[in-house]
């Protein structure tokens, strides 16, 4: 009987018969190899996220910077210039930033800041999780990265290093970075940074800049609103400008006010009535020099060279410069300027030689070639300190700097560099000379009539009455006896550094001087002798206040004390009694003065310069144009003298400093002179004058010609 095959319909199917312990087993292997399965899938996972992190990392490892990076974050800072009063004159920079520590920054500042940035400051570590989380789930939503999850921290690290670009990976750097920046600086160390380092629009960086920039204060004066304005703008400098966009600036305002509000920072009540406030902006241009700009001109060229030596850079390393100039000083410089200038332009654009010009040409176009110009300086004579400073009209429409830059020719206050080399080569201020013509021949072999300003002529003259009266012909003969060479020799020991051109004319001040040495020059006759050079940067200091500049004025002995005091007392007579008496007479001045004033050729160039015991002051006034004049008639008595002594008269009344008086020589003494023979006056002289000497030059024989005796008829006779 065959087998039925197994499956067969009619057969039967047999089960097999399975223990429970043998289904449990295969219970059990089941999720054992789902387990495995989950393992490697999660392991494999993680090893992925793990390499991307450290592909990521060092895929960006190049942008984040090391801790000893951290630790030398050294922004560029302005360099600022401060006036001996300390006053700040202007900041040079590529960057208009002004570094403040912590402890000078008010505390309605970093309330602003704090209420409005980051609430949770003090608490975090660098990133604040909920808001970075925020910043993800808007990164998913919206596929990019929308506001939120910035703290403090992490917009400085922005700040200093990876810009404003919206993208993920920023956001890690900025991560990273602010938890490194956390761990190498205080929380308040980094709110310091934070606010130097901020652009607060508008050529102000940090917030000592903005302070300045907006409101024209310093930073601890801000108030709540302002305070609130400049934490505003940082949200964008551009779109929350309060120059270009003053209501949109001024709603970011109250919306900074509202958080200080709600951060339990102001009350109700001053929030209600600081919101109703306008912004009161008292702007102030960084780029505009706004005090003394042709000396803070000044100042930036001698910076420049000097970087090199310094090993600086002075528009980024935060330099603090101490200058010599006052501002009060500076201020009645410019008041006496503004007083006299437009009396004077008048008078120069009415005279007859411009009348033809005037018609041939527009208003505009003859009022800017008819312009009157000036330089103006005063200094310390003892040490050399540029006390104030005017180079010209309009420093915006004319740069060049005429106390430090122009040449002019000096006219006759070039005079006391003759009657110095006279006097310290044993003249007497009672030597006489004729006051008649003579005929000079030039280098170029042309014949030179001099004549005296007024076209007078006389007779035999003390040098103390020419240069009081400042007579050209008397002049003209004495430096043919001193000879131009010697006088060129005093000039240029006195710190003329100008080429000097050795003939005749130089008596009357034909080669040309720069202002400020010829005042420098004449500061010795106020300093007993000692010429100091011009000074005007006194230290400098690197940002972390270290000396790295000094200037210590060096005196050098050029005039011997008796050769001072003699050519000093014969210049004092200008002022007292000669063509420098309107300072006395007409402007009130009585303070102890001596000066000297001079006209060029066709009053060209019209000057005054003189001193006090403490200060040497001159001034130049003319036309740029050396072929226009001043007119008729405007002389340096006229036109210079007027700035010098409504200056000096406004310093004395009203600057509080040391007075000093004129040192006088014990080597010096006044002595009487038979003026027809220059010997020792007797009872008899008919002529007679008291003169300065000193031993070397007294005359020591009583005059032999008036006697009192008639000699030729051997009886007594009293002329």
């Amino acid at each position: 009987m065959k087998r039925k095959k197994r499956g067969h319909p009619t057969s039967t199917t047999i089960r097999p018969v399975t223990s429970k312990s043998t289904k449990s087993a295969q219970f059990n292997q089941k999720p054992a190899r789902e387990f495995k399965k989950s393992t490697w899938i999660l392991s494999s996972v993680a090893f992925l996220f793990v390499l991307f992190i450290i592909i990521f990392f060092f895929s960006i490892k190049d942008d984040l910077q090391s801790f000893e990076e951290l630790e030398r974050i050294d922004p560029a800072i302005a360099t600022q210039v401060y006036s001996s009063d300390g006053e700040l004159l202007h900041s040079f920079f590529t960057s208009n930033r002004a570094y403040t520590p912590y402890e000078r920054i008010p505390k309605n500042v970093i309330d602003a800041l704090l209420s409005t940035e980051d609430r949770g400051f003090y608490k975090h570590w660098g990133i604040d999780s909920k808001g970075i989380a925020r910043a993800f789930v808007n990164l998913f939503r919206y596929g990019g990265i929308h506001g939120g999850g910035s703290t403090v921290t992490m917009q400085l690290s922005r700040n200093l290093y990876f810009g404003y670009e919206q993208t993920p990976t920023r956001k890690i750097k900025e991560m990273i970075t602010s938890i490194q920046l956390e761990k190498t600086y205080s929380k308040n160390e980094i709110l310091e940074m934070y606010l130097n380092i901020c652009d607060f629009g508008n050529h102000a960086v940090g917030i000592q800049s903005a302070a300045k920039r907006y409101f024209d204060k310093e930073l601890d004066q801000l108030n709540n609103s302002e305070a609130a304005l400049l934490i505003g703008i940082l949200k964008g400098p551009s779109w929350y400008s309060p120059i270009r966009h003053p209501e949109r600036a001024k709603k970011r305002r109250n919306i900074v006010l509202s958080m200080m509000l709600d951060n339990n920072k102001i009350s109700r009540a001053q929030f209600d009535s600081l919101k109703q406030k306008d912004l009161n902006l008292e702007l102030n241009d960084p780029n505009k020099i706004q005090s003394a700009p042709y000396f803070v001109e000044y100042i930036r060229r001698q910076l420049n060279r000097l970087q090199d030596s310094l090993d600086v850079n002075i528009y980024e390393d935060g330099l603090k410069v101490y200058t010599s100039l006052n501002t009060q000083f500076q201020e009645y410089m410019e008041k006496s300027i503004t007083k006299n200038i437009d009396t004077i332009q008048e008078r120069v654009r009415n005279q007859r030689d411009f009348a033809e010009l005037k018609e041939t040409l527009s208003d505009t176009a003859f009022n800017e070639q008819t312009e009157v110009q000036l330089a103006f300086v005063a200094l310390n004579p003892h040490n050399g300190q540029i006390l104030a400073m005017v180079g010209g009209r309009d420093f915006e429409k004319s740069k060049f700097n005429r106390v430090t830059q122009a040449k002019r020719q000096p006219g006759s206050s070039f005079k006391p560099f003759l009657y110095t080399a006279a006097i310290d080569n044993g003249y007497s201020p009672a030597s006489q000379f004729h006051n008649q013509p003579t005929v000079e021949i030039n280098a170029d072999g042309t014949r030179w009539t001099p004549e005296n300003y007024d076209k007078s002529r006389g007779g035999l003259t003390p040098l103390t009455t020419a240069i009081r009266k400042s007579l050209n012909l008397v002049a003209v003969r004495l430096i043919n006896e001193v000879h131009p060479r010697i006088v060129k020799q005093y000039a240029n020991a006195m710190g003329i550094s100008t080429q000097i051109r050795p003939f005749s004319s130089l008596a009357l001040g034909t080669s040309e001087v720069i202002p400020l040495e010829l005042v420098s020059a004449y500061g010795i006759f106020a300093n007993n002798g000692l010429h100091v050079k011009p000074i005007s940067i006194v230290k400098i200091e690197d940002k972390n206040g270290s000396v790295i500049y000094q200037n210590i004025p060096e005196p050098k002995e050029v005039l011997s004390p008796e050769t001072t005091h003699i050519v000093r007392d014969m210049m004092e007579g200008i002022v007292n009694h000669g063509t420098g008496g309107p300072i006395r007479w007409k402007h009130k001045f009585y303070g102890s003065a001596a000066g000297k004033t001079g006209t060029t050729n066709s009053f060209t160039d019209a000057w005054f310069v003189g001193y006090t015991p403490d200060i040497a002051a001159g001034v130049w006034v003319g036309m740029d144009d050396q072929k226009q004049t001043l007119g008729p008639g405007m002389a340096g008595g006229v036109v210079a003298l007027p700035f010098w002594a409504d200056f000096m008269k406004s310093v004395y009344d009203s600057v509080s400093f040391n007075r000093g008086t004129f040192v006088n020589s014990p080597g010096v003494f006044e002595h009487e002179v038979c003026l027809e023979t220059q010997k020792s006056a007797t009872a008899y002289c008919p002529n007679t004058m008291s003169a300065l000497f000193t031993s070397k030059n007294k005359p020591n024989e009583a005059c032999d010609v008036h006697t009192g005796f008639d000699t030729s008829r051997k009886k007594r006779r009293r002329f």
